[in-house]
């Protein structure tokens, strides 16, 4: 039941994405498109008490209950990043809405981006373990809990892998091709531009 209900909350999510967009852009009815995209946590509050109950009724803790735990993290981390991201490129799409600003390629500014990123995950992995934690609070000595540990433990290293795919941003900069930095100067100086 738990795999099928993260994977409704999933679909649930795209749907309401949808939903709500075309309501804003295609509708016209932006007040009534940002109330459907405000529905989107609840479906990660039914997924969570969901999985409470099922705990509660006895089921043996194991690898459902930790996607969950997973699931709901991450969503918690990227959710309304998501939703901003795509809702920025329907608005210029489709409401004339200025492009939004496209992640550095090169240098620190990369590294930033990389790094914020990187918090992201850091937020996701530490909502998963607290979740996680409370699942194994909650079930005590009844249950086997190795399997909500192993969820954590997949959890902390998903975070050190990306951080350390970040760091690398940092420690070797990515460089601007120099074709890319002699046009980019070209077109700003005046005196390289040939008369028609």
């Amino acid at each position: 039941m738990i795999v099928t209900l993260v994977v409704v909350c999933e679909v649930g999510f795209w749907v309401l994405l949808a939903a709500g967009l075309t309501l804003r852009y295609a509708a016209g009815k932006r007040r009534l498109g940002a109330a459907v995209l405000l529905l989107e946590p609840l479906l990660e509050v039914v997924l969570l008490a969901a999985t409470a109950v099922d705990l509660r009724n006895g089921a043996e803790p194991d690898w459902k209950h930790g996607l969950a735990g997973l699931y709901l993290g991450c969503t918690v981390a990227y959710g309304r990043y998501t939703v901003r991201w795509i809702d920025g490129h329907v608005a210029h799409r489709f409401a004339g809405a200025p492009p939004p600003p496209k992640p550095p390629r090169y240098g620190t500014p990369r590294a930033v981006h990389e790094g914020k990123l990187w918090l992201r995950t850091l937020l996701g992995a530490a909502v998963a373990v607290v979740l996680l934690q409370l699942a194994i609070g909650y079930v005590g000595d009844r249950g086997g809990t190795g399997s909500l540990r192993a969820w954590q433990f997949t959890a902390l290293r998903v975070a050190g892998i990306h951080g350390v795919i970040a760091l690398t941003y940092a420690l070797w900069p990515k460089k601007a091709p120099a074709s890319a930095t002699t046009a980019t100067s070209a077109s700003a100086d005046p005196s390289s531009r040939k008369d028609s």
